[in-house]
């Protein structure tokens, strides 16, 4: 018998979770026309980072931010909560950024982790932030040893230390499912409950005198000096502006060639303390796999693991709608995995479960831009790895609007990349719809110990081979 699947809750467990605990000071829509020295596009982790980085260096000056939900309505109050810097690709990285400027990248990477873990202890934000180790796990035959062109790229950068090669029965040790047959531990890895973290940061620009007005989607933007933000209910000029609107970039026309949008999904069991402790998942480590659909997954303080699987695509999602936030068959993928990798769980209810487009970019890292007209700034494409960099980016992105940009952190790759440009439309959407497909049955092929079709893998392998760090 197939358990049944949870309803669409309309919001993430986290996002019901941290509004609960601190429903936070009302921000109502724009109303009106304003003006301000820098208006900000969005009101996720990017978005408020800016902020926040801003009102440290300068704390008068002038922000509004706009965001067409709640802040934390978007990926930063749904996502895994996986606080990571680069290291878990820095094999890849290197390969083709050179040892130098990979190395600098995971560094700055590093260094943004332990910049949240400061600003939850410095603002008494109950974030749930936990640094335990992140666990990257080998689940087929195929993988074997998949982890040892970053140990071998670490130590040759002189960060041996960085990894912790363990064996299968090491790896089980930790968390005990049949498919895993070793691993590797990145030191830097943490966790936090997304949506608190992003509540807390919310709270914190307020006390500032941040402006905040959610329920504000931009209707229209002019890019000038002063560039202008319309909403339904007014409009915000300002001498800067920094648009950080994650997957809905790919809604510009200027963007719409270098963001490509996926679906990420989640699924959580109930709080079942005593099972986790059966399987000795008891030390709060996050853990993935080496799947190119990826699987994350994590506990929570009230014993209940988040399950969730990247890569997905629901239909050919040429624009964001409805079918994003809820896609039951990705979510029956997710819940079918996890059943496969902790089969003990299956007779555990699942409570809750949600999605939604996340922001893809060609070479997976993110772009830190701006635009040719006025002193307008953008960043996106984090590909899912986004809590920990948008620390970082957010730093980027505030230098770059008080005109005193930082050179070590303008040296970096996500500061100097040119974005990777995607097919146009209609190549686009469906071109990825069968290649996330291909993917996905490769991997599910080789999760049963068989060979993909020949054309499967043809088709998982091609956006390697067109030079886009997506796949296989």
């Amino acid at each position: 018998m197939t358990p049944d699947l949870p309803p669409d809750a309309g919001r993430s467990w986290w996002l019901r979770d941290a509004l609960a605990a601190d429903p936070g000071e009302p921000a109502p829509p724009l109303a009106g026309d304003t003006e301000a020295d820098v208006v900000i596009l969005g009101g996720g982790f990017t978005g408020m980072w800016t902020a926040l980085h801003l009102t440290d260096r300068e704390p008068g000056l002038r922000i509004v931010l706009l965001e067409q939900d709640i802040c934390g309505g978007g990926p930063s109050g749904r996502n895994g909560g996986f606080v990571n810097s680069w290291w878990s690709g820095v094999g890849e990285l290197a390969e083709r950024l050179g040892d130098e400027a990979t190395r600098a990248l995971c560094e700055a990477g590093t260094r943004a982790v332990a910049g949240i873990e400061s600003f939850c202890a410095a603002n008494d934000l109950d974030a749930w932030f936990t640094r335990a180790g992140d666990m990257g796990v080998v689940t087929n035959a195929a993988n074997d040893g998949a982890w040892q062109d970053n140990v071998d790229s670490a130590a040759r950068m002189g960060a041996g230390e960085q990894f912790r090669v363990l064996t299968a029965e090491e790896a089980r040790s930790i968390a005990d499912s049949p498919t895993f047959r070793g691993g590797v531990i990145d030191r830097d890895g943490a966790t936090v409950q997304p949506a608190r973290l992003a509540r807390g940061m919310r709270r914190v620009l307020l006390e500032r005198g941040v402006r905040i007005f959610e329920q504000s989607p931009v209707t229209r933007f002019g890019a000038g000096r002063p560039s202008t933000a319309e909403t339904p209910g007014g409009s915000a000029r300002a001498g800067a502006a920094v648009i950080a609107l994650n997957a809905w970039a790919s809604a510009w026309k200027r963007f719409r060639r270098t963001v490509m949008v996926r679906g990420s999904y989640i699924v959580l069991t109930a709080a079942v303390p005593d099972k986790l402790a059966e399987i000795g998942w008891t030390g709060e480590e996050s853990i993935w796999d080496f799947r190119a659909a990826l699987h994350y997954l994590r506990t929570t303080k009230d014993g209940r693991i988040a399950f969730g699987i990247g890569g997905m695509q629901p239909g050919l999602a040429r624009t964001i709608g409805p079918a994003f936030a809820y896609d039951e068959r990705s979510i029956r993928v997710g819940a079918e995995d996890l059943w496969r990798m902790f089969p003990t769980f299956r007779d555990v209810p699942l409570e809750a479960a949600w999605g939604g487009p996340i922001d893809v970019a060609g070479h997976h890292l993110p772009t830190v831009g701006r635009l040719e007209t006025g002193d307008v700034h953008y960043a996106h494409g984090y590909t899912g790895n986004g809590v920990g960099p948008s620390h970082l980016v957010g730093e980027m992105l505030a230098t770059r609007v008080l005109h005193a940009p930082d050179p070590a952190l303008e040296s970096l790759p996500i500061a100097t990349l040119e974005p990777l440009r995607f097919p146009p439309e209609p190549i686009r959407s469906s071109g990825a719809l069968i290649a996330n497909t291909a993917i996905r049955h490769k991997d599910e092929a080789e999760d049963r110990g068989e060979d993909p079709n020949p054309l499967v893998e043809y088709v998982a392998k091609l956006p390697r081979r067109l030079g886009y760090n997506l796949g296989p």
